[in-house]
């Protein structure tokens, strides 16, 4: 199994937890450590197949004792989320944690059929719109938790998020890209992930839910090496120094599954503590804005 050290019991054990991304990478080994601990899986894929056949894994070393679900989502589209979120409400008499994994980084200035960037689209608002979606049924657990994989790339955002160029064309012009525009873009998504939790804890003040997001590192996966020969000469440069999937997984599952007193909702962690944020994350006002500019952008696609 992933090696992933059992710290403080299965808390996990007999709950239902949603996944996003969990076909590769951290999710993969996120997905398999769970499973060990007991817990019932929704995997929510674009690939039907890696997902079935990820699945079919779990079942055969698992058998009966976990039940594992697959849904099937292109995170890029607004409509195919909310078919997934749709399904699983529908199936679902519960769920207790919900995991958005899922993240992409594009070098190009590439357009989703929503006509958002598709960076934003994949990274910040398909987490916000499959959470808002199946809130009303993370209600129904006794203690539901909302898990978003952020990163110590927030960083990069310095300016914050750019409400005034929401669809980042400044990032991917010639100039932009000299200037790194694109990995930018990439930290501004992920900055989007942490005003996003504390927002969600904000809202969920009172209420059995709470939000957590979380730092896994730098992790041997197979993330950007679909954008050309520079990134995937940049990727195995950093890969010499970064960490197994399972190493990088170690705080997710740590969030699934810890005691909740030793958590604090809307926080953001790195390596089972809470995290050292940047200036910008800390920005409440641009969480608040944040929300109501996501607000809009999925109004849009479900008109």
């Amino acid at each position: 199994m992933s090696g992933i050290h059992q710290a403080d019991g299965q808390n996990v054990k007999g709950k239902y937890a949603v996944i996003t991304g969990a076909t590769s990478g951290i999710g993969l080994a996120a997905a398999q450590e769970l499973a060990a601990r007991g817990a019932n899986l929704g995997i929510v894929a674009r690939n039907a197949a890696k997902a079935n056949e990820v699945a079919a894994k779990l079942r055969a070393s698992f058998g009966n004792s976990i039940t594992v679900d697959v849904f099937i989502a292109d995170m890029s589209s607004q409509r195919s989320i909310r078919r997934a979120a749709n399904e699983i409400l529908a199936k679902c008499p519960r769920i207790d944690i919900l995991i958005n994994n899922a993240g992409a980084m594009f070098v190009d200035h590439k357009t989703t059929e929503d006509g958002l960037e598709m960076t934003w689209a994949v990274n910040h608002i398909a987490p916000f719109l499959l959470t808002t979606m199946l809130l009303d049924k993370l209600m129904l657990s006794e203690h539901a938790r909302v898990i978003t994989t952020s990163s110590h790339g927030h960083k990069m955002a310095g300016k914050g998020i750019g409400f005034d160029d929401l669809n980042g064309k400044r990032r991917f012009g010639f100039w932009g890209k000299m200037k790194g525009g694109p990995n930018f873009r990439y930290g501004e998504t992920k900055l989007a992930n942490i005003l996003f939790t504390a927002e969600l804890a904000e809202r969920l003040q009172g209420t059995n839910v709470d939000a957590y997001c979380f730092d896994p590192g730098l992790v041997a996966t197979n993330f950007n090496r679909d954008n050309g020969w520079m990134a995937r000469m940049t990727t195995a440069v950093m890969m010499r120094f970064a960490r197994t999937p399972e190493k990088g997984a170690e705080t997710l599952v740590w969030l699934a599954d810890t005691d909740g007193k030793n958590l604090e909702s809307g926080r953001y962690y790195a390596d089972k503590q809470i995290g050292t944020l940047s200036a910008q994350a800390s920005n409440r006002e641009a969480a608040k804005k944040l929300w109501e500019v996501s607000e809009e952008q999925i109004r849009l696609s479900q008109a």
